[in-house]
């Protein structure tokens, strides 16, 4: 077999270290399903990705994304993890500024702007549905909710490739102590069919606009330290609920700190168009020594 290429990636990281892990394997094209679950559960990283040649005509190319346990159709930091591999082993080209993913859940949009180090990548997502709002939504919310004061905005629960319950916390000092009932939140999560809560606050900092914890108990995850598909969610419940509101143009997100990550996201909307990304670091590129079992 040929040698296949291995990188593991830091993504959305603010500083070095700071975003989440990714794992993207180049050249197993002949790989079935069953051996890229096999690999993806040794590397018990969050997700695993497996970047093939394109199908669609339209694409840049292809993404199969894993969990330790499944195959998934779409998330957020594998997406732009992926599109950064892509780009750096000579696999794409972006076409006026553009690239095309295609996975699971079809062949998706994204945005490169800047080069090099400076490279940002942001992803439009499948689509974004609110489902239900308020503090009555589900009867097992309130539970999730104990221990923090609510902002402007009800509690949402949005779908949109991911399914998540948001819900706005009054300041950034609240959301950063809060210590959430991490139970509450898993059975939340197990009765709604949804990865979980993702919590906000609006902040007035140079850096950041927003902060973000999100709690993916849903998939076993006490605290994810960066969260593409979630701050997509959260970037389209804030462009509808508040058109003309200050972050209606898009954003900074500030996320992961309170796990001893530091990430930074960056949303932009334009008009009913949503994308989030921001940077990703390559910290190991080498050869993968790994024969799949028949």
């Amino acid at each position: 077999m040929a040698s296949l290429r291995y990188l593991h990636l830091d993504v959305f990281a603010a500083t070095l270290g700071g975003g989440n892990h990714l794992g993207v394997v180049i050249g197993a094209d002949g790989w079935s399903g069953a051996q890229m679950q096999r690999f993806a559960r040794w590397t018990a990283l969050v997700e695993t990705t497996f970047v093939l040649p394109p199908t669609e005509p339209k694409a840049s190319y292809r993404v199969r994304i894993f969990t330790p346990h499944k195959e998934i159709p779409f998330a957020g930091h594998p997406s732009i993890g992926s599109a950064h591999a892509a780009l750096e082993c000579g696999l794409a080209e972006p076409h006026h500024g553009m690239l095309w993913q295609e996975c699971a859940a079809g062949v998706l949009p994204l945005l490169v702007e800047g080069r090099g180090a400076e490279r940002e990548l942001l992803l439009q997502s499948p689509g974004e549905r609110i489902v239900s709002t308020g503090r009555d939504a589900h009867p097992l919310l309130p539970a999730a909710l104990a221990g923090i004061a609510p902002g402007v905005l009800p509690p949402a629960l949005v779908d949109g490739g991911r399914r998540w319950w948001l819900t706005e916390v009054a300041d950034e000092a609240s959301l950063r102590a809060w210590q959430p009932d991490h139970h509450a939140i898993a059975r939340l999560a197990r009765a709604s069919d949804s990865m979980g809560l993702c919590a906000f606050a609006r902040a007035a900092h140079a850096d950041y606009q927003l902060v973000v914890r999100a709690f993916p108990a849903g998939v076993g995850i006490v605290e994810d330290p960066a969260s593409g598909a979630a701050n997509g969610l959260i970037a389209a419940y804030l462009a509808q609920s508040e058109p003309h509101g200050t972050l209606a143009q898009g954003y900074h997100v500030s996320q992961g700190r309170e796990i001893g990550h530091d990430a930074r996201l960056v949303v932009q909307i334009d008009h009913e168009a949503i994308w989030t990304g921001g940077r990703s670091h390559t910290v190991i590129d080498g050869t993968l020594d790994w024969t799949p079992p028949a």
